[in-house]
């Protein structure tokens, strides 16, 4: 955890600078999930950077708390909404592993550009099974790395890692992915990939 802390502290700042790489998939994943939101919900974002998605999504909701392993990536959320004059959202440093919320309290769970970069999907996936009410969601966005043609990059990216110059990244199919989802209780209600190599949308539901 401490080492994953500090490289994303590191690139903190960069990251924020960082266009969105696909806006269009970008405007249609918000799309949809707005589909799913409403006035009354309490929603978690985990991994959530410089918090982007989180303060486009708060005005459709009644709270966000709103978690990422870097202080750095905090701060700059924090900055935007006292800029934004968004009060919604809280904004913690915390892992999904270390963050504590009881059972079946929350309507909502996003997870964007993160399952990929955990050492353990299937845990965190039951963790948020367990914490979403009956008929609550889960939202996602991950890159199905063993699907893409960067594939033979799992061969490179230990030795970035062990030089301090990469995170941890996990390959796996879109197969494997939804079966982790489904294993543990969810149903895939939307699914939307723009192409091969890019990331998997997933809206899993939890049976009412």
């Amino acid at each position: 955890m401490d080492y994953s802390a500090k490289f994303w502290d590191r690139i903190a700042k960069r990251y924020a600078r960082q266009p969105i790489a696909d806006e269009a998939a970008y405007q249609k994943k918000l799309k949809v999930t707005r589909q799913y939101l409403d006035p009354t919900m309490e929603v978690l974002e985990f991994g959530c950077g410089t918090g982007s998605t989180a303060l486009l999504h708060a005005p459709y909701v009644k709270h966000i708390r709103a978690i990422d392993i870097s202080a750095k990536m905090i701060e700059i959320a924090e900055e935007k909404a006292r800029t934004q004059n968004i009060s919604n959202i809280t904004f913690e440093q915390s892992t999904i592993e270390d963050c504590s919320a009881p059972d079946q309290s929350l309507d909502m769970v996003l997870a964007l550009s993160i399952l990929h970069l955990l050492p353990n999907k299937e845990e965190v996936i039951n963790k948020v099974y367990r914490m979403l009410k009956p008929g609550g969601v889960f939202v996602s966005s991950t890159a199905c790395l063993e699907d893409s043609t960067l594939k033979f990059m799992k061969y490179v990216l230990p030795i970035g890692r062990f030089l301090g110059l990469l995170p941890l990244v996990k390959f796996f199919t879109k197969e494997a992915l939804e079966n982790a989802l489904t294993d543990i209780g969810f149903s895939i209600d939307y699914e939307f990939q723009p192409g091969k190599s890019k990331a998997v949308f997933i809206v899993a539901k939890k049976a009412a």
